[in-house]
């Protein structure tokens, strides 16, 4: 069994955030597998079915970023999940817009997401799924992750949401190896 956690921020303010790109991967994936994120519980929104014969928990923590460790933690515990089953989707400045990376394990890059879910699960054994968002060039971190995109990264933005949603799949098909062999050397525009 494998526990899909997208980072975001709950509200409709946040909705076309920067920050919650996480959530739209989730969203996506969800219309892709018919699988439905209705349920309440655990701190999240969540909904179970498969992918490609594997049971899967698709979740959207409730807990506003800094604390979606508290999700990951209760999901894990109730569906008996280890950390290496449980892939982060999550915003990354580090990398360019549409850029996708994934990894089998890490520090938090200063993500405060991450440094929420490194506590609550005491691992940083877990695989993530980063989305490029870019840096800010004048303004703060913080007015950045959280304002939507532009206009023209928002047309860009399908592509790259079937691009991530792929790579999760990839991900519960075949592995963390073989997710990051194909899309980390690919933009996801």
């Amino acid at each position: 069994m494998f526990i899909i956690l997208g980072l975001g921020n709950p509200g409709p303010q946040y909705t076309l955030t920067r920050h919650n790109v996480g959530f739209r991967v989730l969203d996506r994936l969800s219309t892709v597998t018919k699988i439905p994120l209705y349920k309440v519980g655990y701190h999240a929104f969540w909904g179970k079915g498969t992918i490609d014969g594997r049971t899967v928990i698709l979740a959207k923590p409730m807990t506003y970023m800094n604390n979606s460790g508290l999700a990951a933690a209760a999901l894990a515990r109730q569906f008996k999940v280890t950390a290496e089953n449980i892939l982060v989707i999550h915003d990354d400045l580090d990398l360019p817009f549409g850029m996708l990376r994934m990894r089998a394990k890490g520090s938090s890059g200063g993500h405060n997401g991450l440094k929420s879910l490194i506590f609550h699960l005491q691992t940083e054994s877990f695989p993530r799924l980063k989305i490029g968002i870019g840096r800010p060039q004048q303004q703060t971190v913080i007015d950045y992750v959280l304002e939507p995109f532009p206009a023209a990264e928002e047309e860009e933005l399908s592509a790259i949401l079937h691009k991530a949603a792929a790579a999760v799949q990839l991900f519960v098909r075949e592995g963390i190896e073989a997710a990051m062999n194909t899309f980390n050397s690919q933009t996801a525009k």
